[in-house]
């Protein structure tokens, strides 16, 4: 199977032969690996002043680094984001990539209409917020919503262009979600069923990204029917087998590599955990193999490429 037929697959929840699917939603240690800036480090602010050359250029950079990051360490999937984060330069690095290798892989980009957990600047006031004015909060999440759909629609016209799209607002902390569950069902459950819904009709996959302890509101986001889940936090005190109890074979599930372990445990802890999420995960059908986050700036190169090297050699459905 081709990479991006094997994570459809892992998708629909179907058996798969040979490797289970990796990816990672962002791998951004590419200066250690390629000498090349991650697209999402770069200073987009000068992007209006380069010339239509310059541009190029940039567009072809980020198109090879998503590409060679992807035949380095075989992944099934690419989270394209590019810079500037704005949908021109996003669907010129997807037309690059495409057009250097077909439909090998399977594209995503982000597309998350809903409210996320604010930051610590903007915590007060938008839990002020969440008490006192619902309704502008509901009337933003609306806008929010439509730009989302009007973006679905421009990338729908461009058939074969994108795969799916990544729903990256992170709702819990590691203890709990920061949205109670009576308040995520009022404000964040509608507008993402809706997304996934309209998402889906023209023919796109999703797969939905939240840290930490997703138990307590497990249940709505079955509900809202992504077709994967993402990142199954280990560090949030979840665990595969659990959500595959409630999942029921609805949806695929992603990660589960505790990237705690893999920043500043041993070795043998980092090996033992790795093994246990092939083995947990690869028990049922629709499992896709990444970390519990993402690849991110500071964790040691030679973490990932352990887990990379444990999943050539044992991460095979037999």
């Amino acid at each position: 199977m081709q990479p991006r037929e094997r994570f459809i697959a892992a998708l629909d929840r179907k058996p798969i032969k040979g490797h289970v699917p990796i990816f990672e939603l962002n791998f951004f240690l590419t200066m250690e690996v390629l000498g090349k800036v991650h697209p999402t480090h770069r200073n987009y602010f000068q992007w209006n002043q380069m010339s239509i050359k310059e541009q190029i250029l940039q567009i072809n950079d980020m198109a090879d680094l998503y590409i060679d990051i992807a035949n380095k360490y075989n992944h099934d999937a690419i989270f394209v984001q590019s810079d500037p984060p704005i949908l021109k330069a996003q669907m010129a690095v997807m037309e690059r990539i495409r057009e250097k290798t077909g439909d090998r892989f399977f594209l995503m980009m982000h597309g998350d209409p809903t409210f996320s957990i604010p930051d610590g600047d903007s915590m007060l006031d938008f839990s002020v917020r969440l008490a006192e004015d619902m309704p502008a909060l509901k009337e933003t999440e609306e806008q929010w919503l439509q730009n989302c759909i009007n973006m679905a629609q421009t990338l729908a016209s461009r058939p074969g262009l994108l795969d799916g799209f990544a729903l990256c607002s992170d709702y819990c902390f590691n203890i709990n979600p920061f949205f109670s569950p009576d308040i995520f069902a009022e404000i964040i459950a509608p507008y993402l069923k809706r997304v996934i819904d309209v998402y889906r009709s023209l023919g796109f996959r999703t797969i939905k990204h939240t840290d930490g302890n997703i138990m307590p509101i497990l249940d709505q986001l079955i509900e809202c029917g992504p077709d994967a889940l993402h990142s199954l936090d280990p560090q949030g005190g979840v665990t595969i087998p659990a959500v595959q109890k409630a999942v029921k074979g609805k949806m695929a599930l992603c990660g589960n590599v505790n990237c705690a372990l893999l920043q500043t445990g041993t070795e043998e802890e980092c090996a033992e955990d790795i093994r246990r999420c092939l083995r947990e995960g690869m028990s049922e059908p629709g499992f896709i193999f990444c970390t519990s986050n993402c690849v991110y700036t500071g964790l040691p190169l030679e973490r990932y490429e352990m887990m990379h090297h444990i999943w050539l050699e044992e991460g095979i459905y037999q």
